[in-house]
């Protein structure tokens, strides 16, 4: 009798475990490709923030070049200002395609508005008229682009 008894429980270990193991195993894949997604995204948002924080900065340093060419020295040769004013509009395209991408990747509306933010402050660096409004304009772009940056930590940091 005790071997039947084993052997029906043997028989019926062996079934339990046919039957709960593609569950589990589904569960573990599941996890996993849970996992790598976020991963992948993670570092694309990592990629992404990065490039925007780089084109930013580009193009804030390419507008104080045109700013500085064109206000304070007059006596610049217009060809000189009209190749500046096209590095500038080149290095917004940079800058405009680098925050499109961050606003695909993102989630959060408060980045994507931190990120306009800081984009408006740059283009606003041409529109200063001398050298006091240029720096508050200066200040205030560096600090957006900075806020930007801090605020984009959360949303790459391991969870």
């Amino acid at each position: 009798m005790v071997v039947v008894i084993t052997s029906v429980i043997a028989v019926l270990g062996t079934l339990l475990g046919a039957a709960l193991t593609p569950v589990l195993q589904g569960r573990a894949t599941a996890r996993s490709e849970r996992f790598a997604r976020e991963e992948r995204l993670r570092q694309e948002r990592i990629d992404a923030y990065c490039a925007f924080g780089g084109a930013l900065a580009n193009y804030r340093r390419g507008q104080l070049d045109r700013w500085f060419r064109r206000l304070e020295e007059r006596s610049a040769d217009p060809a000189d200002v009209h190749e500046l004013r096209r590095e500038a509009q080149r290095l917004r395209a940079a800058a405009i395609e680098a925050m499109f991408r961050v606003e695909l990747l993102t989630d959060a509306p408060g980045l994507i508005a931190k990120a306009r933010g800081a984009f408006a402050a740059v283009d606003d660096l041409s529109r200063t008229d001398d050298r006091n409004e240029l720096a508050a304009a200066r200040a205030a772009s560096r600090n957006l682009l900075y806020e930007f940056i801090a605020a984009s930590r959360p949303h790459v940091r391991h969870p």
